[in-house]
């Protein structure tokens, strides 16, 4: 933040901001008469969707005062965007300029108050926030006055002898030295000591407690070949300090991080073992492991041998103080004790051996002045210097301390994953100072450079078939243009990409939220590429937003998309890298999937959306990069969350993280998180919370920085009550020591369903032994999954008459329907299908016979007498809790475990570094809610809030902290997302159960009270069209119950919860005038679509806005509500989300009339006999 003086003497203090689409109205407010005349005609709009960079600069009340735009390109069209370079160097002289350092003004507007001071501002914090930048460039029309403020920062260039571009337009040139120059770095100086201490002290805590008083002199005295000390100079003064050693350990970093990119961090020797070795004895199938291995090794590093100075002037980020982390000498003790922590490594697994000398040194300690922390990458080229002899700077960071700026240029290695190192490496090789970094559209003549690129890759072939492609016959077989780039420094090849026109852009709009990051219609359909491959050696990974930008401007696209196809579709690559996209990924930014609507095409006909909009395609997860995020800077979080359980709550909570959350079975597809989640398959058996670690399956370590417990509870195997059914015992007797924990080994004819995998391998025992067999099929249990698995049985083609339903006594006076007619609908399937029913049954004894691996026999006591049943396979639905293990792994730990793991309302444990959420957990006995636990609330919204309480631990820019009122501490929070089941049922009807969160009730005792609502019923359960609708006291839909023989779309359905009756077309007065007898239809009419469309949440909370500011009188007077039933203000957000929206809602304008034919087409869905919401 600076401190201005404006002319008429006001002081303030102005801060500077990227430029966001709400500022549109305010510079077009700034226009002055001379803004066309400078800069021409401009549409801000189009002009903020492709700026590189655009500033906004706000005064002490953050009111705008000023704004810039900056382009890659040239402003007034003065020559094509690819083509401007070449331009400039031909028209005039003592040209410096490059892609990579050069940015265009295309506009730059200030209030009149603050005009003297605003350029000078927006050119320097232009220079601050692009390191890289080194010149502003500025076409104006010839003879124009630029005016005294912008004299002041731009200067005239020369143009060459024989150019005429100079009768038309005048070429102004702004350069960095002028308002931000570069550091002076120098060796340390004992006189220096006052100003780095100062630094010192202000910093960093962790520093002055760690070392002595007089550690920085030492340091600084103590120089020598093997330890330098630099500072960075501005004005006189040490802004900035470098302390660093030529000694590192290398083979300790070797063992626990993948540095096969940067050959081990040792010069190349003879001997060095980089492959698998060639045994002549290897079989077929060995060779083509070993050829596998091969080909994943990583992209070669450039052979510079040397760095010239004066091509070495890099711009980067800068750095805050980091707490100290060195690998010295003396060192090699400690480090050997931390890798004594390391797992064994997989047996088999190949290890390169280098055997060269060290060639890194190491940044041990770096602090520098908040103000001059982009210029951190100043250092670099003088610390090298000292080094002459050694390619790599390394620097470890610890795991809690977010990237700063100065390693936001260093390439992050890539931990082996059975390390417990408990540091991150960060490496920067010497060449990556380079700044001829070019990137240009590919020939044909590149193919060997491109060829010795990625000859390691696995993916080779394809890379180099699609190149060729792109530089001889320029379309792929579909027809679609191909693009292939290659970034060169010093002519060498160094890397490459191709692109393609996006043909599905349509689909894209349609399935995935990419309207937060573009203005959709300000984009033509060319603009648009498919990142097909893109390959950069990791010396240059700080490049990889250049090269992306100018694939961009080169190409003439303002969008770029990436697609990450599952796992599970054949013939797609599956994974980033063979994408060859390991790098970019990082620059690019994951897309939220969009909710669908299920549409009726049949009802909807000729009005239903394109099948563009509607087809289904192979799902896969988007990522995406404009020209407004290419320059966007990213700040990574190297801390360590750990998440245990793959539950509801925890996938939930990951999809938070990655973006916004959604979900559904379908979208895990559209999410690839993968790409972002490191998966370890196994049971957390223990946590060490001292060295922050949990051991899963009693073998690997995985270390955390943050663990997040969401095991949930699952059904356990049953302990039969040992009751001897000879004696005739009835449930009554044995009933108090049960349930109990099952302590033997499991028979493998036993089941209990927890995920999908469980699911699969009883569907395929199942096939293998008890389809074509015979022997009966016991299903025990009392909630929803007994009906789902019958149901399954049946569909498997196992008969009724083989499968007894055993239900033990209800732990509460809620059956799992909750609602008569569907339970005597059930009964009735189950009796038609020829399915035995037990009820108020509870397992005695299973018999093993002469097989003690499987169940033959198992008996049951009732209210009455006992009963024995020959098996064959039991599934067991009988009780749901704590897994053991997880239990034991969490109480050893002394976490506090209460029947459930003990929290607070802010999903803490009793340690700080864990949390927990869902059925796993309870809340605090402080609390008196012992009957209230995250069971009752939605596992989607419990994740949700977890990740929310996580990012504030994680955001790093400081928010106002909210002082809670006195005593909501004391309060459990309120959670408003509805809980859902359903599933297939006997007899095969489709159920679906909608409620409001809350302690579950009978629906009869519901009915009866005095503030219970409305219910709207149409159907029969045992006709299957049951539809059930429950309108509270406050007319909001807070229940739904379908149940049909029918499929139906269940996710519109859900959309329905929480919405106001009148909302839904006037449900209530419908149903009163008898107009609704079936409302699967009435769901299905085309006025109800726009309310299953995601984006509608918006839209109500525009028009709540818009009646919240008293825009529209209430009550409407009544000629005036008969005349136009919506009011103006509410007709224009309306208005508005239709045409926003037309290619999903098309159903909204006459078929007869093209989407865009005006506002007053879009009054009411076509077809429907009633207004549109």
């Amino acid at each position: 933040m600076t401190t201005e003086s404006s002319p008429r003497g006001d002081i303030g203090a102005i801060s500077a901001r990227r430029t966001e689409s709400r500022d549109v109205s305010d510079i077009i407010g700034l226009f002055s008469n001379t803004t066309d005349v400078l800069f021409g005609r401009i549409d801000v709009v189009y002009l903020l969707e492709r700026a590189n960079l655009a500033l906004t600069l706000c005064n002490e009340k953050n009111g705008a005062i000023a704004h810039a735009v900056f382009l890659d390109y040239p402003n007034w069209n003065i020559t094509d965007q690819s083509d401007w370079e070449s331009f400039l160097h031909e028209n005039y002289i003592s040209n410096s300029c490059t892609p990579l350092n050069t940015l265009f003004m295309h506009l730059c507007v200030a209030k009149e108050e603050y005009a003297a001071e605003c350029p000078q501002e927006i050119v320097r914090r232009a220079f601050i926030t692009v390191p890289e930048l080194q010149f502003i460039l500025l076409f104006i029309p010839a003879e124009t006055n630029l005016g005294p403020d912008m004299e002041n920062v731009f200067e005239k260039m020369t143009t060459a002898p024989d150019s005429v571009v100079d009768n038309d337009f005048t070429l102004l040139v702004c350069p960095r030295h002028r308002h931000y120059p570069q550091l002076y770095v120098r060796k340390a100086r004992l006189e220096d000591h006052d100003d780095i201490r100062a630094l010192w002290t202000h910093q960093s805590e962790t520093l002055k407690e760690t070392y002595s008083e007089y550690f920085l002199a030492d340091l600084i005295e103590s120089q020598d070949e093997d330890n330098q000390a630099a500072v960075g100079e501005a004005g006189d003064t040490a802004v900035g300090f470098m302390s660093l050693c030529s000694q590192v350990n290398v083979s300790l970093l070797q063992e626990c991080f993948d540095l096969g990119p940067f050959h081990g961090l040792c010069k190349p020797h003879p001997e060095d073992i980089l492959k698998v070795p060639q045994e002549p004895s290897l079989q077929e199938g060995e060779d083509k492991s070993n050829q596998t291995r091969q080909e994943t090794e990583p992209v070669p590093s450039p052979n510079f041998e040397h760095v010239p100075d004066e091509d070495a002037a890099v711009q980067s980020s800068g750095a805050v103080t980091v707490p100290p982390a060195e690998l010295l000498p003396g060192d090699v003790k400690d480090f050997r004790g931390s890798a004594t922590l390391l797992e064994a490594q997989e047996k088999g697994a190949f290890c390169p051996v280098y055997r060269g000398a060290s060639n890194a040194f190491c940044i041990r300690l770096f602090w520098i002045d908040e103000k001059y922390e982009t210029r951190s990458l100043d250092f670099l080229q003088y610390v090298f210097k000292l080094f002459p002899d050694k390619d790599f700077c390394v620097i470890l960071i610890p795991h809690h301390v977010p990237e700063f700026l100065l390693i936001q240029s260093f390439v992050r290695a890539v931990p082996f994953c059975t390390s417990r190192f408990g540091q991150e490496l960060y490496v920067f090789h010497r060449a990556g100072l380079l700044t001829s970094f070019n990137v240009r559209s590919a020939t044909s003549n590149d193919l060997p450079g491109v060829q010795m690129l990625t000859e390691t890759l696995s993916l080779n072939k394809r890379i180099l078939n699609d190149f060729r492609i792109s530089t001889l016959v320029r379309r792929d077989p579909d027809g679609n243009a191909v693009k292939a780039f290659v970034a060169e420094v010093l002519d060498q090849i160094v890397g490459i990409s191709v692109i393609r026109d996006e043909m599905h852009i349509e689909y894209i709009r349609s399935h995935y939220n990419i309207e937060a990051f573009i203005n959709f219609n300000r984009h033509q359909r060319e603009e648009h590429g498919h990142l097909c491959h893109f390959v950069l050696n990791p010396v240059f990974h700080h490049y990889t937003k250049y090269f992306l930008k100018e694939m961009l401007r080169l190409a003439h696209k303002s969008s770029l998309y990436y697609p990450i196809y599952p796992q599970y579709v054949e013939g797609k690559f599956q994974t980033p890298c063979a994408h060859s996209l390991t790098s970019a990924l990082h620059y690019m930014a994951p897309v939220r999937p969009r909710r669908q609507i299920v549409y009726p095409l049949e009802e909807l006909g000729i009005n239903a959306p394109s099948e563009q909009v509607s087809k289904d395609q192979l799902s896969y997860s988007l990522n995406h990069t404009n020209r407004k995020l290419v320059l966007e800077s990213k700040v990574s979080v190297n801390a360590r969350i750990v998440v245990v359980g793959a539950s509801d709550v925890g996938i939930s909570f990951l999809e938070t993280l990655v973006f916004c959350h959604c979900f559904n079975d379908e979208d895990h597809a559209k999410m690839s998180l993968r790409s972002w989640v490191n998966v370890v398959v196994g049971k957390m058996t223990s946590i060490n919370r001292a060295a922050k670690y949990v051991v899963v399956s009693k073998e690997q370590r995985v270390p955390y920085d943050y663990l997040v417990l969401c095991a949930g509870q699952q059904y356990q195997v049953p302990s039969p009550t040992g009751a001897d059914i000879r004696k005739l015992p009835t449930t009554r007797e044995v009933l108090s020591e049960w349930p109990q924990r099952y302590t033997g080994k499991v028979p493998s004819n036993h089941f209990t369903l927890n995920d999908n995998q469980d699911c699969a391998k009883a569907a395929w025992w199942l096939r293998e032994h008890i389809v074509n067999a015979e022997g009966n099929v016991i299903v025990y249990g009392n909630t929803i999954d007994i009906y789902t698995t019958v149901e399954a049985l049946l569909s498997l083609g196992i008969a009724g008459s083989r499968i007894h339903l055993v239900q033990p006594p209800l732990s509460s006076n809620v059956t799992c329907l909750n609602n008569n007619e569907l339970e005597g609908a059930v009964g009735q399937a189950l009796v038609e299908a020829g399915v035995s029913v037990h009820w108020d049954s509870v397992l005695a004894q299973w018999g093993t016979g002469s097989d003690p691996d499987l169940i033959t026999c198992a008996s049951f006591t009732t209210s009455t007498k006992p009963f024995q049943l020959q098996c064959s396979a039991f599934f067991s639905f009988a009780y749901r809790t704590v897994d053991y293990e997880t239990f034991k792994a969490i109480n050893d730990a002394c976490l506090v475990f209460d029947g459930r793991l003990v929290i607070d309302t802010k999903f803490c444990t009793n340690d700080v570094s864990i949390r927990a959420a869902g059925p796993l957990t309870k809340y605090s006995r402080r609390y008196y809610v012992d009957e209230w636990t995250h069971s009752n609330f939605s596992s989607k919204e419990i994740g949700f809030e977890l990740a929310a309480s996580m990012l504030s631990l994680l955001d790093l820019t400081p928010q106002p902290s909210s002082v809670a009122s006195e005593g909501t501490d004391r309060l459990i929070p309120t959670y408003k997302g509805c809980k859902i089941k359903g599933g297939v049922l006997p007899g095969g009807y489709h159920y679906l159960h909608i409620a409001k969160p809350g302690i579950p009730i009978r629906l009869d005792l519901e009915l009866s009270l005095c503030d219970h609502g409305m219910e709207i019923i149409t159907g029969e359960a045992r006709e299957g069209n049951y539809f059930r609708m429950h309108i509270n006291k406050y007319s909001m839909v807070d229940g739904i119950t379908c149940f049909s023989k029918e499929p139906f779309p269940a996710s519109n359905y859900i959309c329905l919860y929480g919405q106001h009756e009148r909302l839904l077309n006037d449900l209530c007065y419908r149903w009163n005038q008898g107009q609704i007898t079936d409302l699967y239809r009435f769901f299905r009419e085309p006025w109800s679509m726009a309310i299953y469309h995601d984006q509608f949440i918006d839209l109500k909370e525009e028009l709540r806005q818009a009646l919240v500011s008293e825009q529209v009188p209430l009550p409407l007077p009544e000629d005036a509500a008969e005349s136009s039933p919506c009011p103006e203000p509410l007709l224009g957000p309306v208005l508005r989300f239709l045409r926003r929206h037309r290619h999903s809602l098309p159903m909204y304008y006459p078929a007869s009339a093209p989407p865009g034919a005006g506002e007053a087409a879009a009054t009411g869905p076509a077809g429907a006999d009633s207004p549109a919401p």
